[in-house]
């Protein structure tokens, strides 16, 4: 059962918000409150909703002493009762805490993990998954920096992805992803294991950190890959090292000046990510869950390509659809994460 009270609460700050508002404020404090009533406006609706269908139960259970009425008050209680614990439900999920990065876009970084040269093309391979899912859903996806190897692997891979809530559903992918299937190279016809990392970093605004250039190097060198269109003839790439962290960033495009923006942006959505994951571990140090919580050293999924079986390990789901997975479905999977990182969420606000 959701405390009154509490929902009282909010209803009662939406209503001081609305009032300020329509006094006419200017400025940064009006888009502050903006902000928070556009937040809780679906919040207040949604408990505005809730609260007329207990009142109709209320009515309902008094129209049962009415013989004329207790009939229609009967079938109006069984109607309240199947209705009241989804919209219960639906509000319990509406005031769980927000993750403010959610709206945001995000940084997406890709990594051989072991197994070499095979491990490589699992990153291209992943790429292409999540450039798919980026078109199905809208997003667009930059790549920012590539370093490929001569087989057509991908030794580096960070991408820029815009959209609407892209950090709330790409979160769940941060990772170890795990890969069994024979390789290209392999003539013998066995089943290798390699594996990949998978890091998801919601972009950092400037007012989220304040970097001192004095804390900076900034190195210019020329581009070098494989081939295609990051090899460059000119020392236009930038390499930007953080040295509080030693955090390196390069970007290797045409231009210097677009270089030093996109090294700057990565540079500081990487400080960003830096500051949410030491909250985050102080918050929930015993959180046992990981889903959603960005742990990259944890192995998530395993991708096993025989048996065209996927498994995220984190909440025991197994699909037998590989190839579409490969093809960028992952509606699937990321809302059965988002549906168990929630269910935690509730617990853990029942038990509170």
């Amino acid at each position: 059962m959701i405390p009154m009270d509490r929902l009282r609460q909010i209803t009662e700050r939406f209503e001081y918000l609305e009032a300020q508002m329509a006094a006419g404020m200017a400025g940064e404090d009006f888009a502050r409150l903006g902000r928070e009533y556009a937040e809780l406006k679906p919040i207040v609706e949604q408990i505005a909703a809730y609260r007329r269908l207990l009142e109709a139960r209320e009515e309902a259970e008094e129209m049962l002493s009415d013989p004329d009425m207790k009939a229609l008050a009967e079938e109006e209680l069984a109607r309240l009762r199947s209705a009241l614990p989804e919209a219960e439900h639906a509000l319990q999920l509406s005031l769980l805490p927000k993750d403010e990065a959610d709206a945001r876009p995000a940084i997406v970084e890709i990594r051989p993990g072991t197994g070499g040269e095979e491990a490589a093309l699992f990153v291209a391979d992943l790429l292409r998954m999540y450039q798919r899912y980026a078109e199905a859903r809208g997003w667009s996806f930059e790549i920012i920096e590539m370093q490929e190897t001569e087989l057509g692997g991908i030794r580096e891979l960070v991408a820029h992805v815009k959209g609407d809530h892209v950090f709330a559903r790409l979160k769940y992918e941060s990772g170890v992803h795990r890969v069994q299937r024979v390789p290209s190279t392999e003539s013998g016809g066995r089943i290798h294991t390699s594996a990949a990392t998978v890091a998801v970093l919601p972009e950092a605004e400037d007012v989220d950190i304040g970097i001192d250039p004095n804390d900076l190097r900034i190195d210019t060198m020329r581009s070098s890959g494989a081939g295609g269109q990051h090899v460059n003839t000119t020392d236009s790439a930038v390499r930007i090292t953080h040295l509080p962290t030693g955090i390196v960033v390069t970007s290797s495009e045409k231009s210097q000046h677009r270089n030093r923006e996109i090294a700057m942006q990565v540079l500081r959505t990487r400080l960003y990510d830096r500051e949410r994951q030491a909250r985050e571990q102080a918050r929930a140090s015993d959180r046992k869950s990981q889903v959603g919580s960005g742990d990259r050293s944890e192995r998530i999924r395993t991708y096993n390509f025989p048996q065209g079986r996927l498994t995220d390990h984190r909440i025991n789901l197994t699909l037998y659809k590989l190839d579409q997975v490969m093809a960028g479905d992952l509606d699937d999977i990321i809302d059965a994460l988002r549906a168990d990182d929630q269910a935690t969420q509730l617990a853990q606000m029942g038990a509170a």
